[in-house]
């Protein structure tokens, strides 16, 4: 036990069915069906293969895609191949998730043998909408479908999903108050290396936040600050637009007009008070880019056209972001500069994450998109330590305590592991 949640150590597998919450959830290409990036994927590998070689049988739960809009939803059965390929043994996969067919299929599985279930988001009770909502207990949550369903054929459940640690759904929290629980390999590192770091970062520490998940980001931010862990905070995407806005700036109508109809608006006024009394702490840009006909234009702030959309950070602001961060000891990055999966607007991410591949800090990366900006640039043996988690590493950060690290302990007691084995 560590941290007062149950290790896999703490029980004894062999020939006991148990239900593995992963987090593999990457970019796919919906016209060939592969996945663009398997980082996540093969963070999980270490957890699947000790149980399927301690002789489990092994039922993995998994979601694809944010659950922002529905049809951004996926199949997982391409996560399937290519956990087959890295494991070296077959994973089987079904189309369903706790229907007849899939309940039938885990029945019969034998010892050492691994089946992926599809995408747990298929299910209602799995999307934010319903886990906003309804705002359900977890107890609640272990009477939903998806917990009553499977909870029965079960004999244990791993929860090795810490970048969805922030979510309060079900196939997170559902089964802790039915079964005896643990984490996994992945859940305990990550834990554990984010836990022992933020107890004493070295100084200066700097935090670069960027991307679009702005509830998040700034409820870290000001904590950070606030607590006086972070010295310096380095912005961009949208986290950046709206403290631009929030200052004054023009940022023009394209940019304004997507906070508005994104329903960022009231953030601004949170990022003004925010600024009026960290400002001094906060690095905005001074320059950024815009795209016109599919070319790149780079504009000081206070010079941006009317009707433009700030796509990056310019060159001059990633220059400055360069050098704050290899004058630095600690780094945590969450979010992009701009949008770096196009060529124009790729530049400002490029050059602050060549940063972080060159600085003797200590480089903690966390998010999907973080993940997939490393990998892109041939950065990822360069960083310290790759965190699975964005939203996750985020929440954590604040000192808040995750909804499924409450459920795994809470499940703990409720199911001691000395009378499990």
């Amino acid at each position: 036990m560590r941290f007062g949640i149950n290790t896999i150590d703490d029980f004894n597998v062999q020939g006991k069915t148990v239900l593995c919450r992963v987090d593999i959830n990457q970019p796919v290409d919906k016209v060939t069906g592969t996945l663009k990036n398997i980082t996540r994927i093969k963070a999980c590998v270490p957890t699947v293969k000790e149980l399927a070689d301690k002789g489990a049988k092994v039922v993995l739960l998994a979601h694809q895609g944010s659950d922002i809009e529905y049809n951004n939803f996926y199949t997982t059965r391409p996560h399937a191949q290519v956990l087959t390929e890295l494991l070296g043994r077959e994973v089987q996969f079904i189309d369903d998730v706790c229907g007849p067919a899939a309940r039938a299929k885990i029945e019969c599985l034998a010892e050492g043998e691994i089946l992926l279930l599809d995408n747990v988001r298929f299910l209602a009770e799995e999307q934010t909408l319903f886990e906003l909502k309804l705002c359900l207990t977890h107890e609640q949550q272990s009477q939903t479908l998806l917990v009553q369903k499977l909870a029965p054929l079960a004999d244990l459940y791993v929860c090795d999903a810490f970048a969805a640690a922030h979510r309060d759904q079900p196939s997170l929290c559902g089964f802790e108050q039915l079964l005896p629980s643990a984490m996994g390999r992945l859940f305990e590192q990550e834990y554990c290396v984010i836990s022992e770091l933020m107890e004493s970062p070295a100084h200066p520490c700097i935090f670069v936040l960027g991307g679009a998940k702005i509830a998040d980001a700034f409820l870290m931010m000001e904590t950070v600050l606030k607590g006086g862990v972070a010295d310096k905070v380095l912005t961009g995407g949208l986290v950046a637009n709206i403290l631009l806005a929030a200052r004054g700036e023009e940022i023009g109508s394209g940019s304004l007009d997507f906070i508005l109809k994104s329903n960022y608006g009231e953030y601004i006024e949170k990022a003004k008070a925010l600024y009026e009394e960290y400002g001094q702490y906060i690095m905005l840009p001074r320059d950024v880019a815009y795209v016109q006909q599919g070319k790149r234009y780079e504009a000081a702030m206070g010079n941006i056209p009317m009707d433009a959309a700030i796509t990056d950070i310019g060159s001059g602001t990633a220059a400055e972001y360069a050098n704050t961060i290899l004058s630095a000891k600690t780094v945590f990055v969450n979010g992009p500069m701009g949008i770096f999966e196009q060529e124009p607007t790729e530049l400002g991410t490029k050059i602050v994450w060549e940063a972080l591949g060159s600085t003797q800090a200590y480089t903690v990366v966390g998010g999907g998109d973080s993940i997939t900006a490393t990998a892109k640039f041939g950065l990822s043996d360069k960083m310290s330590y790759i965190c699975t988690g964005g939203g996750a590493l985020i929440r954590f950060l604040t000192g808040e305590e995750l909804p499924v690290v409450k459920a795994l302990r809470n499940g703990a007691k409720k199911f001691p592991a000395e009378r499990c084995l």
